[in-house]
């Protein structure tokens, strides 16, 4: 079945008591039992709900997986991971993440007796000195936020497979439409559903899919256990999502594309950060392993001072100024205050993520009209 049929029906069946082509928003915290212990796979809304597991089964078709988890954010989701690690145990992590994974590693488990490495990954080989007998996590991002740097997922899952280390691929920015990890040697992919998946900046949401039945046991009785569960409501909505995520990401691309080109050629843009570029340094490993480009990209202004790149934050019209990503609305996003204002400065700067950066999430309007909006607000 081809992704775009599979987004649509994939782990949906029509309600069994009424037909409903939609699956319904199961709004109850508990089921009735007819004996002790005898139920129909559902005890409480914690463990289980109907629309969850309908969503569960979708994610895990769309990422060509076996099992699907949802987690109340994408945030919950890393943090469910991670909690399959104990004191002692190493991680090595791109050095470009997005900013509340990296505040969750450094913040909270490194305080638990985790141990982070923080690593360049465009060369899949320059994680090799980092790992040892206690390393038990590689987590990369692809493309990364907000540089848009590429990661060769099949390079470092031979890595991993190899020093049998587990794997994971946050794919939020590609969305499992540009890309699937889990075919590509990850062990799991992890989804911040907020953005793409859910699509229309509605939901907080976030999921995990993986291939083993081992792995899935694992974290389901961490999300049991820890509780970090989505409400019904939000499932749906995602489930909506995926609907027209097809549709969606196609025009999110072209958009992207349109703009990034049209940044590139704008006399008083610096630098633009997006990896459809023939001279982008992953360009060959994201054409690779990406079926697009996307709709994220980042660049700097020439003038290439905070009080500049604010002032065009602050012009826009169309595109408005928040934080997030992938929703059908254009975004302008200022990662050094905003998304990763909570890594430290001097770590931003060193790894190439500049005070005056500026970050784009180019929805789905008309592209003619987002390029006049950028116009004016740059002129």
């Amino acid at each position: 079945m081809k992704l775009s049929t599979k987004l649509i029906h994939a782990g949906i069946e029509p309600d069994p008591s009424t037909g409903a082509i939609m699956t319904p928003i199961y709004q109850t915290s508990t089921y009735v039992q007819s004996a002790p212990g005898v139920h129909k796979g559902y005890e409480y809304a914690r463990s289980q709900n109907p629309t969850r597991s309908a969503l569960e089964s979708a994610l895990a078709h769309i990422e060509n997986g076996r099992h699907g988890l949802c987690f109340s954010s994408g945030v919950a989701a890393t943090d469910a991971v991670l909690r399959l690690l104990v004191p002692g145990d190493e991680v090595i992590a791109a050095n470009d993440m997005y900013g509340g994974t990296y505040r969750l590693f450094t913040k909270i488990f490194e305080k638990a007796g985790i141990r982070f490495h923080f690593v360049d990954m465009q060369e899949a080989s320059a994680i090799l000195p980092h790992i040892n007998a206690n390393t038990k996590l590689i987590w990369a991002e692809t493309p990364t936020n907000p540089l848009m740097n590429i990661v060769d997922i099949a390079a470092l899952a031979a890595i991993a497979n190899q020093h049998k280390i587990m794997f994971c691929v946050d794919n939020t920015f590609a969305s499992p439409y540009l890309q699937n990890p889990l075919d590509l040697g990850a062990d799991l992919v992890l989804h911040s559903a907020t953005k793409y998946l859910g699509g229309h900046s509605d939901v907080i949401h976030g999921c995990l899919v993986m291939k083993s039945d081992e792995l899935r046991e694992k974290l389901y009785f961490i999300q049991k256990a820890c509780g970090a569960v989505p409400g019904p409501q939000d499932c749906f909505l995602v489930l909506r999502g995926l609907k027209t995520l097809h549709v969606r990401m196609d025009r999110h691309c072209s958009n992207g594309e349109a703009i990034a080109h049209w940044l590139r050629n704008h006399p008083k843009i610096g630098k633009v950060y997006w990896c459809g570029f023939e001279d982008h340094p992953g360009y060959a490993v994201a054409k690779k392993q990406m079926r697009g480009f996307g709709g994220m990209m980042s660049f700097t202004l020439k003038d290439d001072s905070v009080e500049t790149a604010k002032k065009v934050l602050s012009s826009t019209k169309v595109f408005a100024l928040a934080e997030s990503l992938g929703g059908v609305e254009s975004l302008i996003n200022h990662p050094a205050s905003m998304t990763h204002a909570s890594i430290p400065r001097e770590e931003r700067l060193r790894n190439g993520l500049s005070d005056s950066l500026i970050r784009l999430s180019v929805g789905i309007e008309d592209a003619d009209d987002l390029i006049e909006d950028l116009q004016q607000a740059i002129s």
